[in-house]
């Protein structure tokens, strides 16, 4: 009789055993908001991933060009509505930084009109486009290692506005016909400006990051068709576009840039937001 107690003693036993080791814990399952957050990747932006597509098709030459202008203006809006619904914040030209740390405007081109020439721009022509609406600020580098030949450091690209970056291309080499190398495109949605950074060397951004006037964008270089030849003075290539209807049309903000303020580093370190 004992035998057969304890036979159907342990016979229970081990059914609730398994039971117990089948049924799964509840609390193992429940994740907290705090461990979702920890392990998911940063959320992207489509709609910057979007415009980023349509430039690189404009900047090739890849699509007609009223494809391309029925597009834009649908595609900045949206991005216009994630920037102020991510936190996005309006800065004025008052509050604008010069966008290459440690100089001022005393180092862009000193040649007629600082070396802006609007005409026979369109940017819709992409890496075909004529003339010249940019200013290039040129940095200390005679031996152009791309470091400043007083501190012996890379010279930091800054966000001269608020915005979100909405283009970029990260990788360059030399041989290519892409005139801006690695840049940078940052639009401005209070100002409705498309700020264009180009020639650099490392990027500290990624598409949709979200910057403020003195956030760090990437480091001065020398990628680009003409800025990689020994000819070339080491600088950052600068531009803005005002987006007026459906066409971007380079604006003279030399006297912005004039007044900007100065900074020696950056105001923060971006991530992607």
């Amino acid at each position: 009789m004992t035998t057969i107690i304890s036979a159907l003693f342990c016979l229970f036993l081990c059914t609730a055993i398994t039971a117990a080791a089948a049924e799964p814990d509840l609390n193992e399952l429940v994740t907290t908001p705090e461990a979702a957050i920890s392990s998911s990747k940063t959320p992207s932006s489509p709609h910057c991933f979007g415009f980023n597509e349509l430039n690189s098709l404009i900047r090739d030459g890849r699509i007609e060009k009223s494809a391309a202008r029925q597009q834009l203006p649908v595609k900045l809006a949206a991005i216009r509505s994630e920037y102020y619904q991510r936190g996005g914040r309006d800065y004025s030209p008052t509050q604008w930084v010069f966008p290459v740390a440690g100089y001022d405007a005393g180092a862009i081109d000193k040649g007629k009109k600082h070396g802006f020439i609007p005409k026979g721009y369109d940017f819709f022509s992409g890496n075909r486009h004529g003339g010249h609406p940019a200013y290039d600020i040129f940095i200390r580098d005679r031996n152009q290692d791309l470091h400043d030949d007083r501190s012996g450091s890379a010279v930091k690209v800054l966000s001269m506005t608020g915005g979100i970056v909405v283009a970029l291309e990260k990788e360059w080499q030399k041989g290519s016909g892409l005139r801006g190398g690695k840049y940078i495109w940052v639009y401005d949605p209070v100002n409705d400006l498309l700020v264009y950074y180009a020639h650099n060397e490392e990027l500290f951004v990624e598409l949709g990051t979200i910057v403020k006037p003195g956030d760090l964008l990437a480091t001065i270089g020398r990628s680009g068709l003409n800025a990689a030849k020994r000819r070339s003075p080491t600088h950052l290539h600068f531009s803005a576009l005002h987006v007026r209807n459906v066409q971007p049309v380079p604006v003279n903000v030399y006297s912005e840039l004039k007044r900007s303020r100065k900074l020696s580093t950056p105001q923060s370190v971006n991530t992607v937001q």
